[in-house]
């Protein structure tokens, strides 16, 4: 098998030399966690106070993982991962509203953007969150429900309110069966995710029946994943349907671990990097052993992880764009790992967020300190930076 992530004239062919070193500048204020956490905190601030920081804010860390403000927006960046075969996950990326009327609105952009897809080449998938048509509140209620006793079926409004979701996440996954995009549900946190998983079940028993349309996120850096990947399995061969899934490793450590703490409950999350990389591992495997009926997408920035997955297709004598097989970066990240497999002939796409600059506040801040977090991940995306400028300048 013959796969490098080294190669950096294939990485960054997409890139000029002036944004390669906007992006280098980018990371590099990245690597310090204090400037970081400050930031998290007052970036949301500013943008509240009209100070004039919206366009410093767009040239940056906007320009850097966000595909634009409107649909209209992604359509250059589209293009120009198609011209390199890199496919695009496009995510409609506002959160934390709460009113019904906003529930109803992100509906709406959700179908509109599954419309759009079909009409676009090389964009598979959607990307939806629970969350933006559910109210928090009322999945933490669903959450604790079956341990209180009189649970949420005892008040009428709560009821019809669920309802009401479990209506609207039908119509965007019926929208997107008749268009033959997949929608891929993110993972929520773990005080929530129990209902998430039952409603996405759901949808994967309505509309995965003939092929894969809805994904769940299994994030396995919770310890108990692993084991609910397998039951998932079980569950879709007993009901006959096809078995369809995101693998993360998950986007919540710090806040997971603080509330456990705070509550006094045993942490959701793995005691180390070394058994979240091994409980990944394990999963990618075990997907692929039964990719006649599981249908998955190697969501990571883990070379090794990467490289394991398309080790096993080439071991299990299977072609590279196994329909059943997809690998998924974020825009703005990994380049070495995306355009190296597309290159290689295999299915890869980016996950491109757009939206209004407020309102994907949240999905830049959580990519800041994601980018702190990540041992060596940035000082690795810098040394392929100054691999290629070098490069560029020898030649």
């Amino acid at each position: 098998m013959d796969l490098s992530f080294d190669n950096t004239e294939t990485a960054f062919a997409y890139k000029s030399d002036k944004e390669l070193k906007s992006g280098r500048w980018l990371l590099k204020t990245m690597h310090y966690p204090w400037f970081v956490a400050v930031g998290s905190r007052l970036t949301p601030f500013l943008m509240k106070t009209g100070l004039p920081v919206h366009g410093i804010i767009r040239k940056t860390i906007f320009k850097q993982f966000v595909g634009g403000e409107t649909l209209e927006d992604t359509k250059h960046v589209c293009k120009l991962l198609a011209d390199h075969n890199v496919q695009v996950i496009l995510d409609y990326g506002v959160e934390g509203k709460e009113s019904e009327e906003n529930f109803d609105h992100a509906t709406e952009e959700f179908i509109n953007v599954i419309n759009y897809a079909a009409s676009q080449e090389k964009i598979p998938f959607i990307s939806v969150k629970v969350t933006a048509i559910a109210r928090f509140g009322l999945l933490q209620t669903l959450d604790e429900a079956p341990r209180l006793r009189s649970g949420i079926h005892d008040h009428e409004e709560e009821t019809a309110e669920k309802d009401r979701v479990y209506d609207r996440m039908y119509r965007i996954c019926e929208a997107a069966a008749e268009k033959g995009i997949g929608v891929l549900v993110d993972a929520e946190e773990s005080w929530i995710q129990d209902p998430v998983d039952r409603l996405v079940i759901d949808m994967m028993s309505i509309f995965n029946k003939e092929k894969p349309i809805v994904y769940n996120t299994i994030q396995l850096y919770r310890h108990d994943r692993l084991q609910f990947l397998k039951m998932s399995h079980r569950i879709a061969k007993q009901k006959q349907f096809k078995m369809a899934v995101k693998l993360v490793r998950g986007a919540y450590m710090e806040k997971e671990r603080s509330r456990a703490e705070d509550r006094s409950y045993p942490s959701p999350i793995q005691p180390d990097k070394k058994s979240t990389d091994r409980d990944y591992n394990e999963a990618v495997r075990y997907c692929i052993d039964n990719i006649q009926d599981i249908a998955v997408i190697v969501a990571s920035h883990n070379e090794e992880s990467n490289l394991l997955a398309a080790r096993l297709l080439h071991e299990k004598g299977l072609s590279h764009n196994n329909p059943n097989v997809h690998f998924s970066q974020l825009y703005g990240m990994s380049d070495n790992v995306t355009f190296n497999l597309a290159k290689a002939g295999y299915s890869v796409s980016k996950y491109l967020p757009f939206g209004p600059i407020r309102e994907v506040i949240p999905y830049l801040m959580r990519r800041a300190q994601e980018n702190t977090s990540v041992s060596g991940q940035t000082g690795r995306e810098l040394s392929l930076i100054n691999k290629e400028l070098e490069r560029r300048k020898a030649g």
